[in-house]
């Protein structure tokens, strides 16, 4: 079962942003816009394995409901602020917090974080399976029936994201954003030379193209397809 991550942020974009490359990581996210409703959330969803908290909340702040948590549970729990001055990291920590990233800051380290947090706290599988098809995110390879296949670190990307959003279409649009970033302006047909060149190194048909929508992987992975 993929992990639970709440993430508490005012900022709308901000939030969102987090959302979508959380998910493309595989992991379940729950969102909260200000303090308050992220205290009532908590109540009701008793399955979180990691919190993102903002600090500065509208109604209730990211430290007190860092307290709140630490009052009964020892979850990870990330902070983000636009404060980086020492004492705003000092109270953070003091509260017990796992870790503090300060804005602006780039969505795929904030990924990483919460996989290494999730790690540690034995939470988080590093091996990412479909069918014959398997990925290492740790150590980024790839397997096909216990082979390794040699992928180079966009055409795994490209595997890893749609692996993680199995039976769902992903636009060249959506990989591009996922994989290369939302300040990516180039050609988006190099989304299919990658996925041409995926498709030569297994012995599957392990992509799907759906025409005139996009790519996707079913969970049968590494059969034949008709």
């Amino acid at each position: 079962m993929s992990n639970v991550v709440f993430v508490v942020e005012d900022d709308e974009n901000i939030r969102e942003v987090v959302e979508e490359y959380l998910k493309a990581a595989g992991f379940i996210v729950i969102t909260a816009e200000d303090g308050k409703k992220a205290v009532e959330m908590m109540e009701l969803h008793t399955e979180i394995d990691l919190y993102i908290l903002d600090i500065m909340l509208p109604e209730i702040s990211g430290l007190d409901i860092l307290k709140r948590i630490r009052s009964n549970r020892q979850t990870p729990v990330i902070m983000l602020t636009a404060l980086d001055d020492e004492y705003t990291q000092l109270i953070s920590f003091d509260g017990q917090a796992d870790d503090y990233i300060t804005k602006p800051f780039s969505p795929k380290l904030l990924v990483k974080r919460v996989e290494a947090l999730l790690r540690r706290s034995g939470k988080h599988s590093d091996i990412l399976q479909i069918g014959s098809i398997s990925i290492n995110v740790d150590s980024y390879e790839a397997f096909e029936n216990g082979s390794r296949i040699d992928l180079t670190l966009k055409e795994l990307e490209i595997l890893k994201t749609l692996m993680w959003h199995q039976g769902k279409v992903l636009s060249r649009q959506q990989l591009l954003n996922l994989v290369w970033g939302y300040d990516y302006f180039g050609d988006e047909r190099i989304v299919d030379v990658h996925i041409k060149n995926i498709r030569k190194k297994f012995k599957s048909n392990i992509i799907i193209t759906v025409k005139g929508v996009g790519y996707k992987i079913e969970k049968k992975a590494g059969e034949a397809y008709a």
